[in-house]
């Protein structure tokens, strides 16, 4: 009961133009996508499509995220908007993502799109969760099943809004294999040029999130090319942005950022993704 009340304080204390509604036209359903979750029930209505930006979620479980301690802290924001599973936009909550073997937890999806609004009042933040956790980059590239499946579910809500950018992070799964992190930089660009071209928007800013620093090389001997090649995507192509995650900390596990970070390296997203929308 808290919790509804303090969503419906929260909306009252918006401009009409930004409260979502449950009675217009949703995204028509496809056959399930092996991605998408959305835990929130309250399926809304966004804004008009000039005022609702859209953001694509991709990669794997650091941007599905794994920290589950603060999902009970959370405060619903309803210009903040996730797609579900049956590709209806709802008010977006943590876990986003759906992963079928671990539990998903905090990603930096809602913390970038928080940053994002304080920039432009006037708009809501639509976020598209397709990352699946420990996939490797072929998974993602055009033909590979969560490419397709992540470019079908955007041609759906851009039927609803402006697909503004692409949050990525991925690489973990590559470190492991020589000839998967040397190739890694041109795997990528291309991926980047095909989604441009499959979405019709060749200059779609991208943010590119580093590799956690507490993962280690014993572990992931190619793990240093696989962080150069994202630290210089910027240069591999325009309007990409790129989000240090340098003293960020691990829940624990080498592995996955903890809430705590999840949340500052949501900031760094959007800060990025604001100089490579500016460019």
């Amino acid at each position: 009961m808290m919790k509804k009340m303090l969503l419906v304080s929260t909306v009252m204390a918006l401009p009409i133009s930004h409260i979502p509604t449950t009675s217009a036209q949703q995204p028509a359903a496809t056959s399930a996508p092996p991605t998408g979750s959305a835990t929130s029930t309250l399926v809304v209505t966004p804004p008009r499509p000039a005022t609702f930006h859209i953001y694509l979620l991709m990669g794997q479980s650091n941007m599905v995220g794994r920290d589950i301690r603060s999902l009970s802290s959370q405060v619903d924001n309803p210009r903040v908007l996730a797609l579900n599973h049956d590709n209806q936009w709802v008010v977006a909550r943590e876990p986003m993502h759906y992963d079928p073997k671990k539990p998903a937890g905090q990603g930096p999806g809602i913390p970038f799109a928080v940053e994002m609004l304080k920039a432009d009042p006037d708009i809501a933040i639509g976020l598209v969760p397709c990352a699946v956790g420990g996939t490797p980059l072929s998974r993602w590239v055009k033909g590979g099943d969560l490419y397709e499946a992540c470019v079908a579910r955007a041609k759906i809500v851009a039927q609803t809004g402006t697909i503004t950018g692409v949050l990525w992070h991925q690489g973990e799964a590559d470190t492991t294999d020589q000839q998967l992190a040397g190739t890694y930089t041109a795997r990528l660009t291309r991926m980047f040029r095909d989604l441009r071209a499959d979405l019709g928007k060749p200059d779609l800013p991208i943010v590119v999130g580093q590799l956690g620093p507490f993962l280690d090389p014993a572990k992931y001997p190619y793990l240093a090319t696989v962080k150069t090649s994202i630290q210089n995507m910027p240069a591999a192509l325009p309007h990409i942005g790129y989000a240090d995650s340098t003293g960020l900390t691990d829940r624990g596990d080498q592995l996955h950022f903890d809430a705590a970070s999840q949340n500052i390296f949501g900031v760094r997203y959007a800060a990025a993704m604001q100089k490579a929308q500016a460019k």
